[in-house]
């Protein structure tokens, strides 16, 4: 028999005509858990190395700017790989983010575009801030998922036959994988364990190692995990009606996390070569 999908009210709380979503509180708690972390990351000076190392008052300014870098981002993001041809006969709808519709990798690039503009803005190595913002981001990650799943959407491909399966309330009587909290373990928790060993075992002091290892770690999950989820309905499959055992070709998804793989890979090179760390760093030391 499969699982019953647990009634969670997607908002969370109601003050009059004032409504906060369990999605909003995903992006706040993840938002807050990785400022948190990120202030303890930069007090301590021997992961730094020879590098400048942020004042807790650069986080707290920078919280600001990847908020909008994610959000701007991700809903640009969505526009032009989800839903560009639905958004170009309804352009206002663009801003009607109210009603869903957010892209990781258009949020992820979003961040990263504004992490390196307020290195640059305050004198800090960008390949080390991205490295730091790598160490929190699974925070978010992982909350995020949750919240998908408690909203009863991106859910997973049909699996009458697996025992945890899910009926989703808007995906008809067929079971499901419960693929957001697939995607919560891997992108969220696994991640979040993987980076924190690797920050404690590594520090910033080769720029560019953390965040490579982030974005290969993260693209390798999000793949691993496009073959339990329903690919979108617009979209479908891109290509091939089969693949693998559990049937499907391949998603958007999955292509967006091929260049992220290959883009941390060979920052992951680099950084080890020691061809990212600054002369002055490289002296200092």
């Amino acid at each position: 028999m499969p699982l019953s999908f647990p009634l969670i009210d997607p908002i969370a709380i109601s003050i009059g005509p004032i409504a906060i979503r369990w999605y909003a509180l995903a992006y706040v708690v993840g938002l807050l858990g990785g400022w948190f972390y990120a202030k303890r990351l930069t007090a301590k000076a021997d992961l730094w190395g020879g590098l400048k190392q942020p004042k807790p008052i650069d986080v707290d300014d920078l919280i600001v700017w990847v908020a909008l870098g994610v959000v701007l981002g991700g809903r640009i993001g969505y526009v032009l790989f989800y839903n560009l041809s639905s958004y170009l006969s309804q352009p206002l709808e663009i801003f009607a983010v109210w009603r869903g519709g957010m892209s990781f990798h258009g949020g992820f690039l979003g961040a990263v575009l504004a992490i390196v503009l307020f290195a640059r803005s305050r004198g800090l190595n960008p390949l080390a801030m991205l490295d730091m913002a790598a160490v929190v981001t699974p925070i978010g990650l992982f909350f995020g998922r949750i919240a998908n799943f408690i909203n009863g959407e991106l859910w997973g491909r049909p699996a009458p036959e697996f025992p945890y399966a899910v009926v989703f309330p808007h995906a008809g009587p067929v079971p499901r994988h419960p693929s957001q909290l697939y995607e919560a373990l891997g992108e969220g928790l696994i991640l979040f364990i993987v980076m924190a060993f690797a920050a404690r075992r590594f520090g910033f002091r080769r720029p560019g190692l953390l965040g490579g290892i982030f974005v290969l770690g993260y693209a390798l999950a999000r793949i691993v995990c496009e073959f339990f989820r329903e690919p979108d309905a617009q979209l479908g499959f891109l290509f091939g009606s089969s693949f693998g055992a559990l049937g499907g070709g391949i998603t958007m998804g999955m292509l967006l996390s091929v260049p992220m793989a290959l883009v941390g890979a060979g920052a992951i090179v680099l950084a080890a070569r020691g061809l990212t760390r600054p002369r002055q760093a490289v002296e200092a030391a």
